[in-house]
């Protein structure tokens, strides 16, 4: 404080990273709030950038004051809620604002003038009952007038409080190129899916997401985000990335992924999103699927990082697994002459032999007629006489014979819309595949059933 007051304190002028800096805060914030039974949960609002020009220590002296404060004089059972800000840029300057609203002690009208006064408590016994010196308040105002800003504080006695902070920032014109990686697929080619119950984080991931130029869908529960997954699995588009929150109600995230991966298998990398401390459930997290975590708020050069490092490992252990398809046997059901010539032709580019029914019957009676274990695969076509694809599949399903449930049976068809997905998979069948078909496409779906 007598540095302050005697114009010593000066700010410094460095690139930082702001995702950091905020992870860092919340990481010690959340703790507390954990030890001490307080709810606390951080929130970016539209676009904050990952990096900006300032003195880095003394803004995160600012957030660490003001939510200790909270977490101070904020009972068990209170919340503390910590939002971001961007609210305008100019002359390559960025205006931040940080709201910080808790369900504390609340101050009275007549104390709040007195609040930044040095050593200056509304109770006198709550230096003993707090610990405080008095001059958090003080310090963390002039920090924030030498950031070109400003500091205000609405309060109500036994209600709580909420400070308003705005800063100014110099821009950076620094991106996080992790996401530029050979190893990564292009951000504009990748398929991500983020499972939040909350709309406001569904709507950051969003608007983070698409600052990198990725797309993203949205499931705003943990069985909604297991059927979406189901779809995408069907029709052989899977999830590149899927982000999915720890708290959730009916279905949590770690049970959500254990249920990802039973329908999925490994195929999409599986990133935690939480505002908590995840040493506690990163065990359980991890045995049911979890690839890495995140903090929330979400900053995508913090995401693509760890899904970065996530999708090198997994392509390293896939690549190890994928089944061979030289010398397999499948059995094809197609009534088309010509559309049975072309696949015929496909699948022997990897030299697989190829068994062809030309309806769903005779498809029936090859398969019951084989060994079992012969066919390592079933392409189904949909629309045949005598049976189509739906019920020659149920049939085979229901053989009295050990691989008659096993054996991966993949619908081919010109009808994807969802509903003929979902009679697919109610049928039995494994995957479906949309006409005209795409050769690697059907590859990758090979290697990979047969695998499993």
């Amino acid at each position: 404080m007598s540095r302050i007051e005697s114009g010593r304190m000066v700010l410094h002028s460095e690139e930082f990273s702001f995702a950091k800096a905020l992870e860092q805060v919340n990481t010690i914030i959340s703790g507390q709030c954990r030890d001490k039974g307080l709810h606390y949960e951080c929130r970016v609002l539209g676009h904050v950038a990952e990096y900006y020009i300032g003195d880095e220590m003394k803004l995160r002296q600012v957030m660490i004051n003001i939510l200790g404060n909270a977490v101070k004089f904020t009972p068990a059972g209170g919340k503390i809620l910590f939002t971001i800000e961007e609210l305008n840029r100019f002359d390559n300057k960025a205006t931040l604002r940080f709201v910080f609203s808790n369900t504390g002690i609340g101050m009275s009208p007549e104390y709040l003038p007195h609040l930044f006064d040095s050593f200056s408590q509304e109770d006198s016994s709550s230096t003993s009952r707090y610990g405080s010196t008095g001059l958090g308040m003080p310090i963390t105002r002039s920090i924030v007038e030498m950031m070109n800003g400003n500091i205000e504080v609405a309060s109500e006695k036994g209600t709580g409080s909420v400070f308003t902070v705005t800063v100014t920032l110099g821009e950076s014109s620094r991106q996080d190129t992790g996401y530029e990686d050979k190893m990564v697929l292009e951000p504009h080619h990748m398929r991500v899916l983020v499972i939040d119950d909350d709309p406001v984080a569904c709507e950051h991931a969003r608007i983070v997401l698409g600052q990198v130029g990725i797309e993203c869908e949205i499931a705003q529960s943990g069985a909604a985000g297991v059927e979406m997954v189901r779809m995408h699995h069907a029709r052989r588009e899977a999830f590149t990335l899927i982000l999915v929150d720890w708290k959730m109600p009916e279905m949590d995230g770690v049970e959500t992924v254990r249920r990802i991966r039973e329908i999925a298998g490994h195929e999409s990398t599986i990133i935690f999103l939480t505002s908590y401390n995840w040493d506690e459930i990163s065990e359980e997290a991890k045995k049911a699927g979890v690839d890495s975590f995140v903090s929330k708020p979400l900053f995508a050069g913090t995401v693509m990082d760890e899904f970065k490092e996530a999708f090198r490992i997994k392509n390293q252990s896939q690549a190890e697994q994928l089944a061979d398809l030289k010398g397999r046997h499948i059995l094809l059901a197609e009534d088309v002459a010509i559309n049975a010539e072309i696949m015929v032709m496909i699948l022997g580019v990897r030299e697989i032999d190829v068994d062809l029914a030309e309806n769903g019957r005779i498809a029936v009676d090859k398969f019951a007629e084989s060994p079992v274990g012969y066919y390592d695969a079933v392409l189904m076509d949909m629309r045949m006489p005598e049976m189509d694809g739906l019920e020659a599949t149920r049939t085979i399903r229901a053989l009295p014979r050990e691989d008659a449930g096993s054996v991966p049976i993949i619908a081919l068809t010109a009808n994807a819309f969802d509903e003929d997905v979902q009679r697919s998979m109610q049928a039995g069948l494994n995957a479906h595949l949309s006409k005209p078909i795409n050769a690697d496409v059907l590859y990758e779906t090979l290697e990979n059933l047969i695998r499993q």
